[in-house]
């Protein structure tokens, strides 16, 4: 998600590395998805003692959790807080001009979801209401987007409602037009991918470290997968909409990779890079705020008349010893590790940071 995030300038990107522009699917839109479906297979485990707990003690933990990582994503992107005003001052940015959904907010609603659903609901049950939200979603689009151009940047019915509820200046606003790629609506079929991996890590735990398991779970893999291509045929596969398809193709693709990690690392027991991939598991939430506003505060600092301290780095330092779509791509690996050393030292302190 980091090198998503933060690639270099002054050329241009691999095209596997930048997000679908609408419609279709690069591998940059997996990464996502993938952190939702982390995220509902590490529910799988904690979800356990929950359900022993009483009501109140349920509804205090996941309401405390959700509402810290929404208000940490809204302040992440109010931050720096304050920029230039008219008169050469410093003004207070106005929060009504503050985006108000984004990553972490989804991440908020998602868990929130998923934890009310397994802990009062049937697996069933909960089952059954992931496909209702796939199918109630493809007639939302359908029914409340303008006639003709459903799926239109400007005219489907996610835009309209966030415009309704939220307002204009409230939206992202770094797209053609004001448009939110996570907006309130699709956030409901990215709530089935957290659900996708709560009944994997469920199916694991069960199954155990057997060829039997991560058999079912890669023919599992393959067979969402396949019917999600052949629901995109009818209804076209995009992440700023996260249609039903997008939602089914990115669970089969993790479904997939699971089984294949799970061979590798716990039955081949081949561990190599493991470790490194553990240091940003230890301190996922505070890492990745840490590379945004990181990468935000470099972005401010003028290093020449044209230039950041990020631009600079990347097209006079970097591009200078690895030039091209290469270089940018070096930048962006250069910053994570700036990140993970972060990670790697919190970890050698033993400081881990939950909410």
């Amino acid at each position: 998600m980091i090198i998503v995030n933060t690639p270099g300038t002054g050329a241009k990107l691999y095209p596997y590395l930048v997000h679908a522009s609408w419609f279709g699917f690069t591998l940059a839109d997996l990464v996502f998805p993938s952190f939702l479906f982390a995220m509902g297979n590490a529910l799988s485990f904690s979800m356990g003692k929950m359900k022993t707990a009483p009501s109140n003690v349920f509804w205090k933990k996941i309401i405390k959790r959700t509402f810290l990582i929404f208000l940490f994503g809204f302040l992440m992107y109010w931050f720096p807080f304050f920029r230039a005003g008219v008169d050469g001052g410093i003004e207070l940015k106005p929060i009504g001009e503050t985006r108000v959904m984004g990553v972490l907010q989804r991440i908020a609603l998602c868990y929130f979801a998923t934890s009310v659903l397994v802990y009062y609901l049937k697996e069933k049950i909960v089952a059954i209401i992931s496909v209702a939200i796939l199918l109630l979603y493809w007639v939302i689009l359908y029914v409340f987007g303008e006639p003709g151009a459903q799926l239109n940047m400007a005219t489907n019915a996610i835009a309209k409602l966030d415009l309704f509820l939220l307002g204009n200046n409230h939206i992202y606003q770094k797209d053609s037009i004001p448009f939110d790629p996570e907006g309130i609506l699709s956030t409901l079929p990215s709530i089935v991918n957290v659900i996708a991996g709560y009944f994997a890590g469920k199916y694991i735990q069960k199954a155990g470290k057997t060829f039997e398991g991560i058999s079912i779970l890669f023919l599992s893999g393959f067979l969402v997968t396949a019917l999600a291509l052949w629901w995109e045929l009818i209804f076209p596969m995009s992440k700023k909409l996260w249609t039903s398809p997008f939602a089914l193709y990115t669970i089969g693709l993790d479904l997939s990779i699971m089984a294949v990690l799970i061979y590798v690392i716990e039955i081949k027991q081949i561990k190599f890079g493991v470790e490194f991939f553990n240091i940003f598991g230890k301190n996922p939430l505070f890492i990745y705020l840490f590379s945004e506003l990181f990468y935000i505060t470099l972005r401010l600092i003028p290093v020449t008349p044209t230039q950041d301290a990020f631009e600079w780095f990347s097209e006079v330092v970097v591009q200078n010893i690895f030039p091209g779509s290469f270089g940018a791509f070096f930048t962006a690996i250069l910053f994570m590790l700036v990140c993970w050393s972060l990670g790697w030292w919190l970890n050698k302190k033993r400081i881990y940071i939950k909410i």
